[in-house]
């Protein structure tokens, strides 16, 4: 039950509110004067505080200013039968969160206080999402590589200019984005997150810059693109490679002008936002092959961040298992299983081309899948055997070369798609192809998915 605070020096509003807001199912507490509320307020933390301006002892001005002191999110509806606008603005601008004048227009004070409860729950959400980001958005490794790369990164951050972040598949480029995104002076703002490889091409500009009501037929509404969503804050254009010319075209008017004009619109909407891009190729070699815009790459590479593979920070990982056996263990409510000295050094051992992200995805299968509580290096090599067998017994047959390619492009993306729970985005992303070329390649090799789950595609 919501509890709210009524704090007004006329007994009969306060008997009136007190009688409409308890048959809508609130818990009411009441005070008659600045001083007394405050004390309440502290005693009973309301969720929604109903506040007087003209109060003896204390006027309501002075007792909104010590309740935000003591909490800056609290929710505070101003009330006073002598209000104007000059009052509405100061008591907003103080803090509060609306102002309503007497005499009440009853359904209107419901609605105030339905409206400062659902922001009340958007904050307590949005403050779970940053915990959440702020947990995520965290390099783990002490190596030279980790090192150097967390000095870069704070570098970065502290300025304003765009970033092009290079590396391999699985190194880790969202993570890196988000980290900029946290340490900069934006860090209060959004981040918004833009995969170019698998939205649609014909709706990425959409996606980007919005489209005026009626533009799409699918989707008659209005739709605000994600340049207008970031503004203020920072958009992560991940495998901006994967652009077409058009896109590319268009983002280059964008960046040189900070402004962007939704599809089907002639009005141009100014946008703040600070661009991170990302990508696993080689930029200047699409350059030289006509594919990529050069005046676009010296937009987007003001500042380039280059993040090591795992194999060459391979005295990291004892640290990235620890640290995902216990957020694995604890997003599936099961115990924390330990690794044993010989499985770490197993581990290191291996190379790890899908780097960071096939690690995790390895230690999360053993953690599910093994029965004991204590993992040796026979468990990894277990797991890994029914891959390795087949491969084995491919590589000892009379197959041609092209089979060999057929098969063992099969058994990848089998492995791929059983990694990512059978996500065909996913899986894309983690091939590096488009969603469609995935789609041709299971029906090519006739692959099924053994769950027939198709809530997954």
């Amino acid at each position: 039950m919501n509890t709210i605070l009524i704090i007004e020096d006329d007994k009969a509003i306060v008997d009136v509110l007190k009688m409409i807001l308890e048959h809508d199912g609130f818990n009411i507490e009441k005070a008659f004067n600045g001083p007394t509320g405050l004390e309440k307020f502290r005693e009973v933390n309301p969720d929604i505080v109903l506040l007087d301006i003209r109060m003896p002892k204390m006027d309501g001005i002075e007792v909104l200013q010590e309740i935000i002191k003591m909490n800056s999110r609290a929710i505070v509806i101003m009330i006073s039968g002598h209000g104007n606008i000059e009052t509405a603005v100061q008591t907003t601008k103080l803090g509060a969160y609306d102002f309503i004048s007497k005499p009440f227009d009853v359904e209107r004070l419901k609605l105030t206080i339905q409206n400062g409860l659902n922001y009340k729950k958007l904050l307590a959400e949005n403050e779970l999402m940053k915990q959440k980001f702020d947990s995520d958005a965290e390099f783990l490794g002490d190596s030279e590589e980790m090192k150097k790369l967390k000095d870069q990164v704070t570098k970065i951050s502290s300025t304003s200019s765009r970033v092009l972040i290079t590396g391999e598949n699985g190194t880790g480029k969202e993570l890196a984005a988000k980290q900029i995104h946290k340490l900069s002076d934006r860090a209060d703002k959004p981040f918004v997150h833009v995969n170019c490889a698998i939205i649609p091409k014909d709706l990425l500009e959409v996606e980007l810059f919005g489209c005026v009501e009626g533009y799409l037929s699918f989707s008659p509404g209005k739709r605000m693109g994600r340049f207008e969503i970031a503004n203020g804050g920072t958009l992560f254009l991940d495998e901006i490679a994967d652009l077409s010319p058009e896109s590319q075209g268009k983002l280059l008017n964008v960046l040189s002008e900070n402004k962007i004009e939704p599809l089907g619109s002639s009005t141009y909407i100014p946008v703040d936002v600070r661009v991170i891009a990302s990508t696993n190729r080689n930029l200047t070699e699409l350059i030289n092959e006509g594919r990529f815009r050069e005046d676009l790459f010296h937009r987007l590479n003001v500042l380039t961040l280059v993040l090591p593979p795992l194999r060459s920070r391979k005295e990291d990982i004892a640290e990235l298992v620890g640290h995902f056996t216990k957020e694995i263990s604890l997003k599936n409510d099961m115990p924390v299983k330990t690794f044993t000295p010989k499985a770490l050094e197993y581990l290191s051992s291996l190379k790890w081309p899908g780097n960071v992200r096939e690690l995790k995805n390895t230690i999360e299968r053993l953690i599910i899948l093994s029965d004991s509580e204590i993992i040796d290096r026979k468990n990894i090599e277990s797991e890994n055997q029914s891959y390795s067998s087949e491969m084995e017994k491919l590589i000892n047959s009379e197959s041609t070369l092209r089979d060999f390619q057929d098969i063992s492009e099969k058994i990848f993306i089998e492995k791929k798609l059983a990694e990512n729970n059978w996500n065909i985005s996913k899986t894309a992303e983690a091939l590096d192809i488009q969603r469609s070329h995935l789609y041709t390649k299971i029906k090519q090799f006739n692959i099924e998915n053994p769950e027939k789950d198709d809530k997954s595609h």
